[in-house]
């Protein structure tokens, strides 16, 4: 069974999403348990194939039994292993907590073609991380990119309509890029399978058709990660979406668009092209140093949770495009490490928010003061993920900052290191903005009686709470973890 587990996790919520569909006709109130149970299945699966891989080695999967370069393939390795156990996590945590953030933030009439839409949006992101073949990737990064468009728009908020057109734009663009790279690399070599490309490009390196791919599929990658300066579209597309959607495309698909670009530098092209034949790592590094400043700044300036929030996540995505930039064992460990961190710190955030917006109404921070004594279990949450954010040991965003640095000292770059702390010092600011209108907003208050406690829905509630708690328990045990990060991370240092 487990050798066929690798198409069913494409195959069962492709069918799930037209069963929601038929279901969700017939009575609406089916599509919650179905996208439910489906994606707490394909978690469970997730979890198995990870263990057989670090247990047997690689699967791969034929598709119709074509065996590849001619066929479709699908493999799971210890790196897109560890990324879909990851992605699928936080997917359920998202659709446990999404339940009563839709009915509060979406039309009834709408709520059959959101949950056909949040279905293939994982399915999407879970057929990215799993095909062996470049094309199919960009064929599942459409189909998941055309379900966050509709799922960010699906908010009652106009401002929801702008923010999908502009990721429209943007993501179409990045597309096109994409696109494009991936039609170079086959008049190189004339195959779409990635291991096959990998063993074909070296003798092709020097040819401008191949530096044009990199550079292409380079800038898409970016601009789908939202790397900066390439993150015009994601403010705007993380504040006005709904706070479900929110959570989870700021957690999970931003991954799986931060896995997509590894696997397709370190893998297709391999560290030998990008470190030697076409040098690009210093610069990636020098930009994911003004990533981490800037994001940090913008994100100290807003006014808007949500926004505030949102801009911090540039900073982050600037943390792990730094491991990519190092390129050695320990700084790779660290991005891998902090691709979980932040996923499972941001999702605990973002589901604060929300539950904000669904107790108050608004998330704007000069209507938060005192927030914390009407609802203290969410403001304590986003304490404890606030504080694995700046990179408060023994959370896991201090395990992960912490291999950042020594990969950093590793290779000589004691600068960029040092740059590293300075990122962490500008998230104290943010975080703490939060925590002081929160806990102190209202110290001068005349009213000084305690105001009744207020949190919002259970299926709400224990999903955040999980998150933050994690955020501790994962640092604590950072080892358990490990035991994924660093296959993952020599794997990708040996190509293919």
């Amino acid at each position: 069974m487990i050798d066929h587990l690798p198409v069913l996790l494409i195959a069962v919520p492709i069918l799930s999403a037209l069963l929601i569909l038929l279901a969700g006709w017939y009575d609406r109130r089916f599509c919650y348990p179905i996208s439910l149970i489906t994606i707490l299945l394909q978690f469970g699966a997730a979890i198995a194939i990870l263990l057989e891989v670090m247990r047997e080695g690689t699967i791969r999967y034929h598709l119709g039994g074509w065996a590849p370069p001619l066929g479709i393939e699908l493999v799971i390795d210890s790196f897109n292993g560890f990324i879909l156990a990851v992605i699928l996590f936080l997917s359920a945590a998202t659709v446990v907590y999404a339940r009563r953030s839709v009915e509060k933030e979406i039309d009834p009439e709408k709520r059959i073609s959101f949950y056909v839409l949040f279905q293939l949006l994982v399915t999407g992101l879970v057929g990215m991380t799993i095909t062996g073949d470049i094309f199919n990737l960009y064929v599942f990064l459409e189909i998941s990119s055309i379900a966050t468009y509709t799922l960010i728009a699906s908010a009652r908020r106009p401002r929801s309509y702008v923010a999908s057109f502009n990721y429209l734009v943007l993501g179409s663009i990045a597309a096109g890029f994409i696109l494009l790279g991936i039609g170079n690399l086959y008049v190189a070599t004339g195959t779409l399978n990635m291991a096959d490309l990998a063993l074909l490009l070296p003798a092709s390196y020097g040819l401008a058709t191949v530096h044009t791919a990199f550079l292409f599929l380079l800038i898409g990658f970016s601009i789908k990660v939202a790397f900066f300066p390439l993150h015009l579209w994601l403010p705007d597309a993380y504040t006005e979406a709904p706070s479900a959607v929110t959570v989870l495309i700021s957690t999970v698909m931003a991954k799986v668009s931060v896995y997509a670009l590894f696997r397709i530098v370190f893998t297709v092209f391999t560290t030998a092209y990008v470190i030697d034949t076409f040098a690009v790592t210093g610069f990636i590094l020098f930009i994911a140093t003004v990533a981490i400043i800037a994001g940090a700044v913008l994100a100290i300036a807003q006014n808007d949770l949500k926004r505030m929030l949102a801009y911090s996540s540039i900073s982050q995505i600037g943390y792990i495009m730094f491991a990519l930039g190092v390129a050695n064992q320990l700084a790779l460990e660290g991005g891998l490490l902090h691709i979980l961190g932040h996923a499972v710190m941001k999702g605990c955030l973002f589901m604060v928010a929300g539950l904000i917006i669904y107790r108050m109404g608004t998330s704007q921070l000069s209507d938060l003061k005192g927030v914390a004594k009407t609802m203290p279990i969410s403001c304590a949450a986003f304490a404890l993920a606030g504080a694995s954010m700046i990179g408060i040991p023994p959370t896991i965003g201090f395990m992960s900052k912490y291999y950042l640095v020594l990969g950093a000292f590793e290779a000589g770059q004691w600068i960029y290191a040092a740059v590293l702390l300075v990122g962490s010092l500008l998230a104290a600011g943010y975080i703490w903005r939060f925590i002081e209108i929160a806990y102190f907003g209202d110290h001068h208050s005349e009213d000084r009686r305690p105001a009744p406690a207020r949190e919002g829905p259970v299926s709400m509630l224990v999903p955040m709470v999980a998150l933050a708690l994690l955020c501790l328990f994962l640092g604590v045990f950072v080892e358990v973890v490990m035991e994924a990060v660093r296959p993952a991370a020599m794997l990708l240092l040996g190509g293919a």
